[in-house]
């Protein structure tokens, strides 16, 4: 049984939500010391897989975070069996499928290693940036099951070079947040080290390093209105210069009010919007040879399609 490209679309996009939510949901158990609230991997406890109730809140929502990873991968593995069943068959959808299924995988992994390492800083911040790659490539997954729709126009190459520079900038940006966040206080349990850097130093990098990101965002915004990219290559750089001002308004007001969780919380979530941004603005200033062809109809529809009719002149 053959399915639609609507269908692997549908899960593409659900992936992409649900990697991002995880992200969301891991903030949370760190922001509320839940962190060690199921204290061994793969069990919650010695004896039980599952939190109980003498370990309160912080082992539900532990616990709770842990089963979204069967939300992952019934997403990741519905998406490569889908993507698998299309026909025509496209590896250019098989392969971002497969690497979502396998990165989930090894983000169980490394979610248990926290664990097991007492939520070293260094393993939360690689637990974070994985999960940063595996947006990447379910962005792509789903873009790519888009593409049956007009291509966008070929833009040049210096744009396409500003656009992958703004790629390679949120990453360093992202980066740094994840070392700045190992050196602050939300550890995710009260008994836990942090990296030993200093924080403010590291806030202060992190900033800078935010304004060079919002000054090529803008370059790349006034570029493409100067000249003829197309609607989205316009509304992705407005969008990305927009998320990079609400961001960094959260994070300013989260550094000069004490990493209050609230806003700690939704400044995480900007950071995902912001990657997400900075890979729409590389996707559509990217250019495409062409559409994606649609699926060609199974043997049943043909036949059930009447035969167009023949010009009078070739007969």
């Amino acid at each position: 049984m053959t399915v639609s490209l609507a269908l692997v679309r549908r899960l593409a996009f659900g992936s992409l939500l649900a990697n991002i939510g995880i992200v969301i949901t891991g903030g949370a158990v760190r922001l509320t010391g839940s962190g060690l609230g199921c204290p061994t991997w793969p069990r919650c406890t010695d004896d039980s897989w599952t939190s109980t109730a003498e370990m309160g809140i912080h082992g539900a929502v532990e616990f709770g975070n842990r089963l979204l990873t069967f939300v992952l991968s019934a997403l990741a593995i519905g998406g490569l069996i889908a993507a698998w069943r299309l026909r025509p068959r496209q590896p250019r959808l098989l392969w971002p499928a497969a690497a979502v299924l396998l990165g989930v995988a090894i983000q169980g992994v490394i979610g248990g290693i926290t664990v097991l390492t007492d939520l070293n800083p260094w393993i939360v911040g690689t637990h974070f940036m994985v999960s940063i790659v595996i947006i990447a490539i379910a962005y792509t997954f789903w873009r790519r099951a888009r593409e049956h729709r007009p291509a966008a126009p070929v833009t040049s190459a210096p744009l396409r070079t500003l656009a992958s520079v703004i790629i390679v900038a949120t990453l360093v940006l992202l980066t740094v947040g994840t070392v700045v966040t190992g050196s602050g206080p939300h550890a995710g349990d009260a008994n836990v080290d942090r990296n030993g850097l200093d924080p403010e130093t590291l806030s202060h990098l992190h900033a800078n390093l935010s304004y060079l990101l919002l000054g090529l965002a803008g370059a790349a915004w006034l570029a493409v209105r100067a000249v003829d990219v197309g609607q989205h290559a316009r509304r992705a750089a407005g969008l990305l210069v927009a998320v990079i001002v609400a961001q960094g308004t959260v994070g300013l007001v989260q550094y000069y009010t004490g990493l209050p969780e609230v806003l700690v919380g939704l400044h995480l979530l900007g950071s995902c919007l912001t990657w997400v941004a900075a890979l729409d603005l590389r996707y559509a200033l990217g250019g495409r040879a062409g559409p994606t062809p649609a699926p060609e109809p199974s043997t049943g529809e043909r036949a059930a399609a009447p035969e167009a009719p023949v010009a009078a002149g070739l007969r």
